[in-house]
């Protein structure tokens, strides 16, 4: 019998078919089918789960919002869920990092608060193009779309895609090729056809990109460029950010002050819809109305988004994020030295990691195998070349070295069966 899915759903549908399995509920890092099998979840609703499914905390928060009839549409009214989701953004996030900057809400999507970024710094800068980078991944509208790396998401636009300028991302040409004295050459001849952008907009982490970390001195050397041809930093935060890295935001530790971030997907805390911009305040220049959406004024994304704010004023939480990272960057690096040389090399920052491997076709191999293990995890990469950890911040020790232990089985089989190393694989098998 046909399944339902198949039968009415567009085509379109993705994620699906990588983990064609019904589910039915989740709690924490754990997924459960209709037939009541259970999948340690490694995914995270790509990113947007960074404390996991119902975390009890939040939900409880939620039930007491919506049994006490408590606003759910507001527009952008001033509500006591926003209020509050305000001042304790600004306290706990904020004012401890010395970060000076206005909250504006674009609409319930990443690419919603890229698309309001890049419309900002045009009013800002009267420029129009936009610098951007290879690998770079910032959504699927129009706008966001132009500035995006992958060739596969932008033929499906329909449509001429412009004003953006691509450059080379950190180390991208290797580790002997300076990217950014590149950059700064093309930005100072006044014939090389690169004018100055409206903005330099950049992942700090490349997470559909395949887990491609910036170093911080690349960082910093991208914000110094664009103070000196006028252009806003603009900070795409939104799968690297809200812990992901470590660091609630995930530049924290290079030392700059971006003009304007892009947050989304674990703002809310519990995969409700949600976005903002934080603006440094003299760019806060459009005019009310300018830019607004309907759903910009998600009461019960304010409420879970609060919530999620209190982990990170928990010492306990704090230290199990610190083990955790400790903990998954130790099992990579011993795992690549097992390996055959040159099999695979890790990458990415905190709990945003990737296992990139030298046979382009091992990444899916693996992630199907598996979730036939019972493991749900992703790829990503240029060519799906790149296996991507995105486990829950909170995850369990436990539960992270249990689903390792699956992972590195099928890893180590396949690297040594695409190397041809049959005499380990027959001392396995005996």
């Amino acid at each position: 019998m046909q399944h339902v899915s198949d039968a009415i759903e567009s085509n379109v549908r993705y994620y699906c078919r990588s983990f064609p399995a019904d589910f039915s509920r989740a709690r924490g890092s754990y997924m459960w089918d209709t037939t009541g099998r259970q999948y340690i979840d490694l995914f995270s609703g790509a990113g947007a789960l960074n404390y996991g499914h119902n975390p009890p905390e939040i939900k409880q928060q939620l039930l007491d919002y919506i049994a006490a009839d408590g606003i759910v549409h507001g527009l952008d009214l001033r509500t006591e869920a926003k209020n509050s989701f305000l001042s304790d953004f600004s306290s706990l996030i904020l004012s401890p990092k010395q970060l000076e900057y206005r909250l504006m809400f674009p609409g319930p999507t990443g690419t919603n608060a890229v698309e309001a970024a890049l419309k900002l710094a045009r009013k800002v800068t009267g420029r129009a193009n936009v610098a951007c980078f290879t690998n770079g991944f910032h959504g699927m509208s129009l706008g966001a779309l132009a500035t995006t790396g992958s060739r596969r998401k932008r033929r499906g636009a329909g449509a001429p895609l412009s004003l953006g300028d691509r450059y080379p991302y950190d180390n991208y040409f290797g580790a002997t090729i300076d990217t950014i004295d590149l950059i700064s050459t093309l930005l100072r001849d006044p014939s090389s056809g690169f004018d100055p952008p409206a903005a330099f907009l950049v992942e700090t982490v490349q997470g559909e990109g395949g887990a491609i970390a910036a170093s911080f001195e690349w960082l910093k050397q991208l914000a110094g460029l664009a103070t000196e041809h006028g252009s806003l930093l603009i900070v795409d935060d939104i799968q690297a950010g809200c812990g992901r890295t470590g660091h609630f935001l995930s530049f924290e530790p290079a030392g700059i002050y971006p003009d304007v971030v892009c947050l989304s997907k674990s703002i809310s805390g519990f995969g409700l819809p949600m976005s903002l911009l934080l603006i440094k305040p003299r760019h806060d220049v459009f005019d009310p109305g300018e830019h607004n959406g309907t759903f910009r004024g998600h009461n019960l994304a304010f409420v879970a988004g609060r919530a999620a704010l209190a982990y990170w004023r928990d010492p306990g939480f704090l230290r199990a994020l610190d083990q955790n990272i400790a903990l998954l960057d130790e099992w990579l690096s011993a795992l690549v030295e097992r390996l055959p040389r040159g099999a695979a090399e890790v990458r990415g920052r905190g709990l945003l990691r990737g296992l990139a491997f030298a046979d382009d076709r091992l990444a899916t191999i693996v992630a199907r195998k598996a979730f036939q293990r019972d493991i749900i995890i992703e790829v990503s990469g240029s060519r799906d070349d790149v296996l991507k950890f995105l486990p829950a911040l909170n995850i369990p020790s436990a539960t992270l070295i249990e689903a390792l232990g699956r992972l590195e089985e099928i890893i180590e089989l396949e690297c040594l069966t695409t190397a041809g190393d049959v005499e380990t694989l027959q001392r396995r098998a005996s």
